[in-house]
Formats: structure tokens, sequence, C-alpha cells
């Protein structure tokens, strides 16, 4: 799994400020259906930008409590937040939040949910959190869905097999209709949505992915850092020539609590 330290956060900072993003970012928000006054909480909250959004629309007699096992994340959180009374940020984990039985009335993880070692708790534990009625929302990354361009297809295979460790569980989106249901949910949906980047955007997912990926793969022993390097290089040249191309899908998920 990723180390959300000082210097991960930062770069979070920016990308997570971008249009792609903003995008996934919102299309978890939409899902929510979010009213004033709604109790809401943020699984995996991070750096917080989807917190303050919630505590935007749920006004000063709605509450949304971001949980985050992350203190950089948490730190982040809490100042992005501070504006907002409504807001809380809480040390906590998703298959361990920090509320009382049916204390919310929303449930939001964004890219939360493939890191967890046992999917199965976390979605009983929102069921828990939640009242009767009350609406779970995920995003999650359709893992085995990335196709990225590279001149040297070796490479962007090992690029890509390093990746694929900092994540527990590829297929979330396969697993929600099950899991949900023998959880005590209903109302499952499951919305795919696709990113196709042919410029690399500064603000982009594939950027933030490229620092992601060449940092995970040298640090975790999986490549070597100029392997790495020269992998991310390319990838640089290939958009200034026009040939860049990179495309990945989420998939958007809710259920209701019955």
């Amino acid at each position: 799994m990723l180390k959300f330290d000082g210097e991960t956060t930062k770069l979070l900072d920016i990308a997570y400020q971008g249009g792609d993003v903003t995008r996934r970012r919102r299309k978890a928000f939409d899902a929510l259906h979010l009213r004033e006054g709604d109790t809401v909480v943020d699984i995996g909250c991070g750096n917080g930008f989807l917190t303050e959004e919630i505590a935007r629309a749920v006004g000063k007699t709605g509450h949304v409590i971001g949980v985050d096992p992350s203190d950089h994340m948490r730190a982040r959180a809490s100042i992005r937040s501070a504006a907002y009374p409504c807001a809380q940020i809480k040390d906590g984990l998703a298959d361990a939040l920090p509320l009382r039985d049916g204390e919310a009335d929303k449930a939001v993880a964004v890219q939360v949910l493939e890191y967890l070692p046992d999917i199965p708790s976390a979605i009983r534990e929102a069921h828990r959190i939640l009242r009767v009625g009350g609406r779970f929302v995920a995003v999650d990354t359709g893992c085995k869905t990335l196709d990225w361009f590279s001149q040297d297809e070796e490479r962007m295979q090992r690029v890509q097999t390093a990746w694929d460790h900092h994540y527990t569980e590829p297929r979330v989106a396969g697993l929600w209709p099950r899991l949900t249901q023998d959880n005590g949910f209903a109302a499952i949906e499951v919305k795919p949505f696709t990113f196709c980047d042919v410029t690399m955007r500064p603000d982009g997912l594939a950027f933030m992915l490229m620092h992601l990926m060449s940092r995970y793969a040298a640090e975790n022993g999986h490549m070597p850092e100029a392997e790495t390097k020269a992998w991310f290089d390319e990838q640089v040249e290939l958009a200034s020539q026009g040939r860049f191309f990179f495309s990945l899908t989420y998939y958007q998920m809710s259920a209701i609590k019955m």
C-alpha cells in the first residue's frame, strides 16, 4: 500500500484540484444525493477535499465526519475543513468507524475498498453506522482496465505489475453486488466512468499516476530506480511528440441499507 507521507500528500493536493480527480470526486458527491441537515461519514477522507464539499452541501444543520488512519492526511483534512463547524476529522479505520450505530444518513468511500484486506468487514461497518434507508457510496478503480501506451511494452508491463502490488483487491466493482446484498443492502448500482488522456496534462490523473507508480516501484524494490525513471522520461517524451495515450476506468457504486 502507498505510504501517504508529507511528500505524497503535497503531490496529491495538487492533483486533487485538477479536472480529472475533481470529476472522480464529483461522481461520489452526486451519488450521495446530499440534503441540508444530513449526517455523512467520509471513510478514508484523505486530504479532505470531498469532506469540505460535503460540509458545504449539508450546511450548518448537517454534520460530516472525515475518518482516516493517516496522520498526514488528517492534518491536511483538518486544515481544509476548519472553516466549517459541521465538519470533524477523526482517526479511524474503514472496519472500525468512530460512530454510533445508525448515526449517519450517508457514507462514502472513494478509493478505499480496493486497499482493504477485509472488504466485507468494511461493508458491514458501513451498514452498522447507517440508519435504515441510509445510502452507502463507493468509488474504486477498475485496476485491470489500465491501457497505457509505451514503445517498450515489456518495461510498461513491469511497471504495471509492480503497481499491482499496491492494492489488495482489483475487482471491487465485480464483488460489490454480492457483498452489499449479503450484508443487508438493496437498490444496488454499479456505473463505470473512464478517463482517457492523450496530452498528459500536468493536473491530470495520468501525470499523478506517473509519479506515484514510478516512486512505488523503485521504493519497494520491484524495479531499479533507473528503469522507472526511464519509463517516466519516455512518457514525457511521447507527450511532447503528441503520441501519449492513457485510459483507465473507475466504478461508482451505491446501495441502500434495508
